[in-house]
């Protein structure tokens, strides 16, 4: 692995550790987005951003980070004592031996089946309250126009136990918005920061991972993978028939060694643009045209050696809105993400719901405009794209 530089700095006047960094492939030299950056035998982590960088930090001293991504060989890295810069990974892709590829000759739908009835031994039993930052973002063109973000806590039952008293509260949240007098429509999501209740595809099975469910798919062995230094099943699934609710298609990766799910990659199925539009679309004003262009969604769990559970999820929506009888469309990009950095509890309390942000609010209405430099503090976040912190900025001065 190549040599890299560490950055371990304080904040304010605390002893918070603080880890910096950009993750890149080992070959090609391309940055590598959603890689895990942990402390080894914690659960504080984070995830890299699209530019492939990261900041991680800890109360605790620690002398070593953990890397990993789909894809490559995972990395642990040893914190030198004297702070020179920021930390430059390089992740070597995770080769697939031949014994491995093997797995491909099984049957698809036998593999899934099967990882299904192990997800009571793979995922935690416990009631958890996790910690978990939240952002979600609106584009018209390449101007970002909306950015909120917010630290959560996230009541999970155990994945033995019933969905429905799942919940999340918001512990520290912001939004910043850049509109002119030629920006005549925005977006807002319904229910943002509930994406690990609403889209945890291993404990909500009826979304997919159900047997009944997968009798509704065309499921095939696609090419093996390699996460955090295991080896994946990936199973590609396709609607096989038209209903209202079979419309995505995507990829399915299972640990070949415990047979739990660890990625569920899904992405909306934009033929039929008036069920795409029904899928995505709440609410718009009279005399607008929308036109779906992507739905995409990707869940991510984490193996803490003994149990799963979930760790990151990250939607996309693309579409366009014309008001009628103008000649052109915008284009606006949606995204959403969510990742665990700590798990603070495992024998929590729910909670409550009149503290729990339901899933039929939007988060642009429950925060406020915020501009501090230090409003995240020792909290662990994903770090902004550089994309994403010019437009911060210009956010701020309006």
């Amino acid at each position: 692995m190549a040599g890299w530089l560490i950055a371990v700095v304080a904040l304010a006047q605390t002893d918070i550790q603080v880890v910096s960094g950009v993750v890149r492939d080992a070959q090609t030299g391309r940055k590598l987005a959603a890689a895990t950056v942990s402390f080894p035998d914690t659960h504080e982590a984070t995830v890299t951003n699209a530019d492939g960088r990261f900041t991680l930090k800890s109360q605790k001293h620690h002398s070593v980070i953990y890397i990993s991504c789909l894809g490559y060989n995972s990395a642990r890295i040893t914190l030198g004592d004297s702070p020179s810069g920021e930390l430059k990974i390089k992740l070597t892709p995770g080769a697939i031996t031949l014994n491995e590829v093997i797995v491909s000759a099984m049957d698809a739908r036998e593999i899934v089946l099967a990882a299904i009835d192990k997800i009571d031994n793979n995922y935690s039993h416990n009631n958890e309250l996790m910690r978990c930052f939240y952002r979600e973002t609106t584009q018209k063109g390449k101007r970002y126009i909306y950015v909120a973000e917010a630290v959560t806590d996230l009541y999970k039952a155990g994945y033995n136990r019933f969905t429905g008293i799942d919940r999340v509260a918001i512990e520290k949240g912001r939004r910043l918005v850049n509109v002119r007098r030629t920006d005549t429509l925005g977006a807002k999501i319904q229910g943002g920061p509930t994406l690990p209740v609403i889209f945890d595809l291993v404990k909500r099975n009826e979304l997919l991972l159900d047997r009944n469910e997968l009798g509704l798919y065309h499921l095939r062995m696609d090419i093996p993978a390699v996460l955090d230094g295991r080896p994946q099943v990936v199973v590609s699934f396709t609607p096989a028939m038209t209903t209202d609710h079979v419309l995505y298609h995507g990829k399915i990766y299972i640990d070949r060694q415990t047979l739990a799910f660890t990625r569920i990659e899904m992405e909306l199925d934009m033929s039929d643009e008036l069920r795409a539009t029904e899928c995505i679309l709440l609410h718009k004003p009279a005399g607008v045209r929308f036109k779906p262009r992507e739905l995409s969604i990707n869940v991510a769990y984490r193996f803490d050696g003994t149990v799963s559970r979930i760790h990151y999820i990250h939607s996309d929506v693309r579409f366009h809105c014309e008001w009628r009888k103008r000649l052109f469309a915008s284009p606006y990009h949606v995204e959403a993400e969510m990742v665990v950095t700590d798990l603070q509890s495992t024998d929590a309390q729910p909670i409550s719901s009149r503290a729990s942000f339901s899933s039929r609010e939007s988060f642009f209405d429950k925060v406020h405009d915020f501009d501090d430099p230090y409003f995240w503090g020792d909290y662990n976040i994903i770090e902004p794209t550089e994309s994403l912190e010019h437009a911060i900025d210009r956010l701020k001065k309006k």
